[in-house]
């Protein structure tokens, strides 16, 4: 394993749930990590709070994404920001709230792979996108939320093959954590799914096993970024209470 020891990270999301777990885990390993938020009451708090560099901006503003990145020249980036998409069967649903996540979760990736790519990012050079287990399964109770998540595990696989052609040494990988009560977004599906399925929300939720913690996702990015043999070569992996686990 190779030590972190002194590289630089851009965590985005990085304010609660899985991504702050992203950031304490990186932050314990000393990696300088820039936590980009979007709450500017708490920016201050959670720098000190985080033991992180906070920098506050938009997702989906191309060019915050140019700037952080050419201003924080990082080693590892991780895309784990989100928006909550809008619940309902699809008739229930408008256009505008099934595109939800398209237009925030999709846009996003989109915007900073391309950077990644284009600036480039330095050799050796590693993104990991944390996209959904729903990008495997689907969400009829989430609108367009696990086609957005598909997006951007196909928008890391071409970040991966354009690099490759352009023989830039940057790694890509696509994490796809399960369904879990670690963030408002797990908690709602939940619920959601658990009242379509006429059971509780903790019996629903016992159907993914143990939930997938924001201390597990950080130690599976860390995981990830400290693999110095290539354990982890595949694009795409399951994200697990157990950790990190290998698609089907």
């Amino acid at each position: 394993m190779k030590s972190l020891q002194g590289q630089r990270a851009i965590v985005t999301g990085a304010s609660r749930g899985l991504g702050r777990g992203i950031v304490e885990a990186l932050v314990a390993e000393k990696m300088h990590v820039v936590a980009v938020v979007r709450d500017a009451a708490r920016l201050e708090s959670l720098g000190r709070e985080l033991g992180a560099e906070p920098v506050l901006a938009d997702i989906t503003d191309d060019d915050a994404a140019g700037r952080i990145m050419r201003d924080a020249g990082p080693d590892l980036v991780v895309l784990c920001a989100g928006a909550m998409p809008p619940l309902g069967s699809l008739h229930e649903q408008s256009w505008e709230g099934f595109s939800h996540n398209w237009e925030i979760d999709a846009k996003s990736t989109f915007f900073w792979l391309r950077h990644a790519l284009r600036l480039p990012m330095k050799p050796g050079g590693h993104v990991i996108v944390i996209s959904s287990g729903a990008a495997l399964r689907g969400s009829p109770v989430s609108g367009g939320y696990a086609s957005a998540k598909r997006a951007q595990w196909f928008m890391a696989d071409y970040t991966a093959t354009e690099a490759q052609r352009m023989k830039l040494d940057l790694r890509v990988h696509c994490l796809l954590p399960n369904l879990n009560p670690s963030t408002a977004l797990g908690r709602a599906g939940i619920a959601a799914y658990a009242q379509r399925a006429g059971v509780s929300a903790d019996e629903f939720a016992k159907r993914f096993g143990p939930p997938v913690t924001p201390a597990i996702m950080g130690r599976a990015v860390v995981e990830l970024s400290q693999d110095a043999n290539a354990k982890w070569n595949q694009l795409a992996y399951k994200v697990t209470g157990a950790g990190l686990v290998p698609l089907d």
